[in-house]
């Protein structure tokens, strides 16, 4: 066995103490965790040193990593005993990122391949994130015979959430990031807690079934990089579990057809120099500055129809702000992929001509895609919801060209100097789903 897979089992055995807080109280376990951080700051050299050592202790001679991975869990403990976060959440949480790092050390020891790995990541993390929500809640008397039956499917929504989540972040940051990814994890299930999902057994096992599927057909189509698949099946997760489906078609509109579009005509794109990196595959950087503010507004919908948002916010405003934010995404992307193949684009703030690829640039035939892209999204809104209507569809085509307008107006304006590319999106999508929002209100007020 090697070291990295005997540090992440000691590792994992840690993330198991957090049983402490239902089985003995705060009072034993805070004992406990200073007894660790103790043993910690002493223990500086020897074969317990080298068992518990990441590669960048050895400089110092202490077991920094050790220190702030406790640490770590000692303040999602605090939080559980001070605040509303659920014990339960909190176990989950520790165990989820202890037993998934022991689980994808022990297939690095079989396979090479990144999205093998990640798959024992997260099926081993959410497996570990349930049974140890399942033991919380039976220890604390909270969870017996139907109760528990049915709680359980929140339960699996929670540790398949954090596990994808925890996927992700291990994805892009390094081994010595795993406070950041128990503290990550633990203020988003904290967050999904308290918006009360509910879910059966039979929507929870459809909603992995149909997220997973698509974000490996979208790996498989070259369409998305590992972390990119991780990121929209994490978005579409949450989108039909606080949304539904409906919400999921639209959003998943534009990962299909924006994912597609990098490949129009890619070695022409290749040939001037504005084809994307990595074969056209869209990272996670890429999928959160298109996403990121559609999936702030499922958020909005799910907070707002459970009553925790103040004032009297409908929650239909958030499913416009949605298809404002998707039908900007979908408008930028189809004009940017399909724009950039003409080689004479203009500049949007002076109509001087620029080389294509020139940030702000914009061909005619650019503009008319993101028209029909924009189009595209209002037209699914319009068929999956009746509140839509025919004057919503036209408010969300109008959206998505503002918005598009705005990403080409911040990059002739601010991108490079001040912004990169993935900020002018997200202010773009933002953008967008404010004016779908605001159109809407005014119409209900004024039409």
């Amino acid at each position: 066995m090697t070291a990295p897979v005997r540090r992440a089992g000691v590792f994992a055995a840690l993330c198991t103490l957090a049983l402490v807080v239902p089985l003995f109280g705060p009072q034993v376990a805070a004992v406990v965790a200073a007894v660790v951080l103790l043993g910690s700051a002493v223990i500086t050299d020897g074969p317990l040193f080298d068992l518990l050592a990441y590669p960048g202790d050895y400089e110092d001679g202490r077991l920094y990593g050790l220190i702030t991975f406790v640490l770590a869990i000692v303040a999602l403990g605090l939080i559980s005993v001070r605040a509303s976060l659920p014990t339960e959440v909190f176990v989950g949480t520790a165990v989820l990122v202890g037993y998934g790092n022991l689980g994808e050390q022990l297939a690095r020891l079989r396979t090479d391949h990144d999205v093998a790995r990640v798959t024992v990541f997260a099926a081993v993390a959410t497996v570990a994130a349930v049974v140890g929500q399942v033991a919380t809640a039976v220890i604390d008397g909270t969870a017996l015979g139907p109760s528990l039956e049915s709680a359980l499917p929140t339960m699996v929504f929670l540790a398949a959430t954090g596990a994808l989540l925890a996927a992700l972040l291990r994805d892009m940051l390094l081994l010595y990031d795993d406070p950041v990814v128990m503290l990550s994890v633990g203020f988003l299930l904290w967050l999904l807690a308290e918006l009360e999902p509910a879910l059966g057994t039979v929507e929870i096992a459809a909603a992995l079934a149909v997220t997973v599927g698509f974000g490996y057909l979208a790996y498989a189509l070259e369409t998305a990089s590992v972390a990119g698949m991780l990121t929209g099946v994490l978005l579409c997760l949450l989108t039909i579990v606080l949304g539904g489906y409906g919400w999921f078609v639209v959003l998943v509109s534009f990962f299909g057809i924006g994912g597609l579009s990098t490949k129009f005509r890619y070695d022409r794109k290749e040939q001037l120099g504005v084809a994307e990196d990595n074969d056209g595959a869209r990272g996670s950087g890429n999928v959160l500055g298109n996403a990121a503010v559609a999936i702030a507004a499922v958020l909005g919908y799910a907070a707002s129809s459970a009553s925790l948002l103040p004032g009297e916010l409908e929650p239909g405003v958030f499913l416009f702000a949605f298809a404002g934010s998707v039908a900007t995404a979908m408008s930028d992307t189809l004009s940017s992929e399909i724009g950039s193949v003409f080689e004479t684009p203009r500049l949007i703030t002076t109509l001087e001509p620029v080389e294509p690829g020139t940030d702000g640039g914009v061909t005619w035939q650019g503009e008319l895609a993101g028209l029909a892209g924009a189009a595209v999204v209002a037209g699914i809104s319009y068929v999956l919801f009746p509140e839509v209507g025919v004057a919503g569809a036209a408010i969300i085509v109008a959206a998505g060209f503002v918005g598009m307008t705005v990403d080409s107006l911040l990059g002739a304006t601010l991108e490079g100097s001040f912004l990169g590319n993935q900020g002018v999106n997200f202010l773009a999508t933002l953008s967008g789903a404010l004016v779908c929002a605001l159109l809407v209100l005014s119409f209900a007020v004024f039409g």
